[in-house]
């Protein structure tokens, strides 16, 4: 699991870009506490799906 801060730099966005896909429902995270965490399976698919549609 990855948190927001490992995302941005994966894939080279700022927070408030991640959150946006995060509340699109493109990229999937899950809630642990407080904090809000993504799984490489999530990250994975996300760039699969940018991969795909270019």
């Amino acid at each position: 699991m990855h948190a927001i801060p490992a995302v941005q730099v994966r894939l080279s966005v700022g927070r408030a870009k991640v959150f946006e896909l995060i509340k699109s429902g493109e990229l999937r995270s899950v809630k642990i506490g407080k904090s809000r965490r993504v799984s490489e399976s999530a990250l994975r698919e996300y760039v699969e799906g940018l991969e795909a549609s270019a």
